[in-house]
């Protein structure tokens, strides 16, 4: 059976999205979702009808955004993540969100045409955090190979 990546990373942002600090993050959503869009190896990405997922706020705290994908591997993932203008915003994340105690990034194994629910990926990000990385739940820092 063929496995695609599951991805879920959140942030808690420092301003509401209306706010002229978020401009910079807010003014490149479109731009970012249509580059992994038609990057090699990307699968489907969490959206509303208005082509983002930032209405989408599975937490209790309403100032948690989440971004969920799915890609064919690891390394397509890594791609998008670190070697296109994903990387710039990446950078610049301290503008706009802050600091979590513990992983904000969560990666696991799902079955080609499987969909995550966002409360799949959430549970996934609380295996992380409560057990490290495993092949249930893992990170960049120590990935794991497809089943």
């Amino acid at each position: 059976m063929a496995h695609h990546l599951a991805q879920i990373n959140i942030g808690r942002i420092l301003a509401p999205l209306d706010d002229p600090s978020m401009y910079g993050f807010v003014s490149r959503l479109q731009e970012i979702n249509a580059l992994a869009e038609r990057s090699p190896g990307f699968v489907w990405r969490l959206q509303t009808d208005a082509g983002n997922a930032t209405d989408i706020r599975p937490y209790e705290d309403n100032t948690v955004l989440v971004n969920m994908s799915v890609w064919e591997s690891l390394d397509h993932r890594r791609q998008y993540v670190y070697r296109t203008d994903q990387a710039d915003v990446l950078r610049q994340r301290k503008q706009w969100f802050g600091k979590f105690e513990g992983p904000y990034i969560v990666m696991w194994w799902i079955p080609a045409g499987h969909i995550p629910t966002v409360d799949e990926a959430k549970e996934r990000l609380e295996y992380l955090r409560q057990h490290g990385d495993t092949a249930y739940a893992f990170s960049f820092t120590k990935p794991f190979p497809a089943p």
